[in-house]
C-alpha cells in the first residue's frame, strides 16, 4: 500500500527480493497539470509494469473495496507512504501490517519526517519499520536503521537517501517477520521528554523571516528543497529559493536588506549574518541559477 516514488523503492525492491506481491494498493487517479489530465500515482505504474493486480478505493472503508482486499487473502501488509488506515483494513491479514516511516521513532512522527529533520537542524534521522496500530507512528518497532545528515544536505537529497534505505529495511524486515527472527520492541516516550513532530508543512512553515538566526533560515532553504520550496517577498513578486550558502557576519542592516554585484551575487541581510542565494524560482516563472536571473533583472541594482 503506496502512493508516491517514495513507496515504489519498497515495492520494486519486495519483487527483486521474491517475495509474493498478491496486490498492491494506491490511490485514485487524480486530475493534474494545467490541462487537469488524470494522472496515476508513482505506485500504480510501478504495479502495471509488473502487472500486479491493482485496487484505487475512494474510501477504504467502503465495504466492496475491503471484500477485493481479502479476497487476496494477504498474509502481511506492507505500508508505504499511504493514507491512515481503518482497523478493518490494518488488522485485516493473519500477521498484521507493517509501515515504513522515513524517522527514528519516536521522534518525528507524523506527515513530513524528512522535512522536519533538516528544518529542525538535526545532523541524523533514519528509517524505521513497524507495526501499525490505533495511534498513528506509535506501534511496535521491528527495524531501525540510521544515517547521518551532512549540513549542505537538501531534502530531497535526503529523500532518496532514505527511500532506498528504507526499501532495503522493509525486506529485512519481510525476511524477519518470515524466519521469526525479528524481535518487536515498544516506542518508549520518556518521562518528561517532549519529542519532535512532523507535522504536515503549511504556507507559514514556507515563508522566510529575515529576522531569524541565519542558521534557522538556512536550514529552512535545505529542509524545503525542492518541495514545497522557502519563499520571500521582495519587490512586489515572490522568490523561491532553492538553494543558498550562509554567512555569520556582524552588520547594522536592517534583516531583509539584499543586496548585488549585478552579475553574480544577490544576498539577504539576518538578524546576525548573510544568506546567499544560490538558485530561486522569481513567480510565473522557472527555477534557475542566480546569475541567469540577475541578467534578466530589468530594476536597476
Amino acid at each position: 500500500m503506496g502512493t508516491p516514488a517514495f513507496a515504489v523503492a519498497s515495492l520494486e525492491a519486495l519483487i527483486a527480493a521474491g517475495a509474493n506481491i498478491v496486490g498492491v494498493v494506491t490511490a485514485p487517479d487524480r486530475p493534474a497539470g494545467r490541462g487537469l489530465q488524470l494522472q496515476s500515482s508513482e505506485v500504480k505504474k510501478a504495479a502495471l509494469r509488473h502487472q500486479l493486480p491493482l485496487l484505487q478505493p475512494e474510501k477504504l472503508k467502503d465495504p466492496l473495496f475491503q471484500e477485493k482486499l481479502r479476497a487476496w487473502k494477504p498474509d502481511l501488509q506492507v505500508v508505504v507512504a499511504f493514507r491512515m488506515l481503518p482497523e478493518s483494513v490494518w488488522n485485516l491479514p493473519p500477521l498484521g501490517s507493517i509501515n515504513l516511516h522515513a524517522s527514528l521513532l519516536p521522534r518525528y512522527r507524523g506527515a513530513a519526517p524528512i522535512h522536519w529533520a533538516i528544518l529542525n537542524g538535526e545532523t541524523e534521522t533514519g528509517v524505521t519499520t513497524f507495526r501499525l496500530q490505533h495511534e498513528i507512528d506509535t506501534g511496535g518497532i521491528l527495524l531501525q536503521e540510521k544515517v547521518s545528515i551532512p549540513p549542505t544536505m537538501q531534502a530531497g537529497e535526503l529523500h532518496d537517501r532514505l527511500m532506498e534505505m528504507g526499501a532495503a529495511v522493509v525486506v529485512q524486515t519481510i525476511k524477519g517477520i518470515a524466519d521469526e527472527s525479528l524481535v518487536e520492541y515498544p516506542q518508549e516516550d520518556k518521562p518528561g521528554e517532549i519529542l519532535p513532530t512532523a507535522h504536515k508543512i503549511f504556507t507559514e512553515t514556507c515563508r522566510i523571516d529575515w529576522n531569524n538566526p541565519t542558521k534557522r533560515i538556512y536550514d529552512q532553504i535545505r529542509g524545503l528543497s525542492p518541495h514545497p520550496g522557502a519563499f520571500t517577498d521582495w519587490n512586489q513578486t515572490t522568490l523561491k529559493i532553492f538553494s543558498a550558502t550562509d554567512e555569520i557576519a556582524t552588520h547594522e542592516l536592517e534583516p531583509g536588506t539584499w543586496r548585488s554585484d549585478g552579475r553574480s551575487t544577490f544576498s539577504f541581510a539576518t538578524r546576525d549574518g548573510w544568506i546567499h542565494v544560490q538558485e530561486l524560482q522569481p513567480a510565473g516563472k522557472k527555477r534557475m541559477d542566480i546569475a541567469t536571473w540577475l541578467r534578466g533583472l530589468r530594476l536597476p541594482l
